[in-house]
């Protein structure tokens, strides 16, 4: 495969915040993510730690493009130790990694077309690295399948899923979203020739405790609780470490743009402190819930959409670094912009 104008329609579709979960795999994107990316936080951090208003452009941002100064829908992104960016750039069908201070990327994974030979892939969402051996694990999107990629060599982890989000514990286990299971699962690392154990959801698709309605990107604290990004009910669903249900953290009094709802919620992280921060999509904003609260702030963004440093158009993925700036893949103005912490 190599016609990059279907893929690009293929994400089109998607991003309509109407899209059906029962859309097949042809269909291109978002995440986690998401980043799923938890620092250590020390004794000394604010209550509410607050950012800079107006971001820096820590890549892209050059429009959207297969350059190596470029993006093309960056979804879920990876802050590692030294500062360095890992991105799933979607439409690109690329991972690309953006040096601290760099100017441009270079491409760790991908970038030949999109396809699903062993040199490609197809709409990657989500990426986490494991420090341990260095691999880096992606969410291949198009292809329903998680991919590790060490040394620009592909291994397969986990085949047929309708993958979204990925996170990794502490304790090295594997967490996946599945939107068209409505659920989260999680793997032991280096034994996925089963079909993992449900840790959220799987109970059909809903807007119930014990349902989802398409999840898509995910974070794990230390306690093993997994926070879900569910999306079409608009709400962030904490699930603890054996729960037969979830509760609404963020969110869940339907689609808005007051201060108590969501509007198809992407990238989720939590702090050490258990606040919650989420990209509230089409509201272009990233929001702060703290745990038991009815209603959430905005922290950056939502100055309405469009390109200027104080604003986002459709954030997705999350990220802290360890002197806890946050991340954010603005996904349509092509680049990830990063908040500095006010100190």
């Amino acid at each position: 495969m190599n016609d990059d104008s279907t893929s690009q329609i293929s994400l089109n579709n998607f991003l309509s915040p109407t899209t059906s979960t029962s859309t097949t795999t042809s269909t291109s994107t978002t995440a986690s993510t998401s980043s799923t990316t938890l620092s250590t936080t020390t004794a000394s951090e604010s209550k509410f730690n607050k950012w800079k208003q107006n971001a820096i452009t820590v890549a892209g941002g050059n429009g959207d493009g297969q350059k190596l100064n470029q993006l093309n829908y960056p979804q879920g992104t990876f802050i590692d130790k030294n500062k360095n960016i890992f991105i799933a750039d979607s439409s690109n069908h690329r991972i690309v990694e953006w040096k601290y201070n760099a100017k441009e990327g270079q491409i760790i994974a991908g970038g030949n077309g999109y396809g699903n030979q062993m040199d490609q892939l197809f709409s990657p969402l989500d990426v986490i690295v494991d420090e341990q051996n260095h691999s880096i694990i992606i969410i291949d999107f198009g292809n329903r399948r998680v991919s590790q990629w060490l040394n620009q060599t592909q291994q397969i982890l986990i085949h047929n899923i309708y993958c979204w989000g990925l996170a990794m514990d502490k304790h090295g286990f594997l967490y996946v979203s599945d939107r068209e299971k409505n659920e989260v699962r999680r793997w032991k690392m280096g034994e996925y020739n089963n079909e993992g154990i449900i840790v959220a959801g799987g109970n059909g698709q809903g807007n119930q405790f014990d349902q989802l309605h398409s999840p898509d990107f995910i974070f794990v604290d230390d306690d093993q609780s997994v926070y879900v990004s569910d999306r079409q009910n608009h709400r962030i669903m904490k699930w603890g470490k054996d729960a037969k249900e979830g509760t609404i953290v963020a969110g869940g009094n339907g689609e808005g743009r007051s201060l108590n709802q969501l509007s198809y919620p992407q990238g989720v992280i939590v702090d050490n402190l258990g606040q919650i921060y989420v990209a509230d999509s089409m509201n272009d904003r990233i929001m702060r819930w703290c745990e038991g609260k009815d209603e959430g702030g905005i922290v950056v963004g939502g100055n309405g959409e469009g390109n200027q440093l104080n604003q986002l158009h459709h954030p997705f993925g999350l990220s802290f670094d360890g002197e806890r700036n946050l991340y954010v893949a603005d996904l349509r103005n092509h680049r990830i912009q990063k908040f500095e912490i006010i100190l």
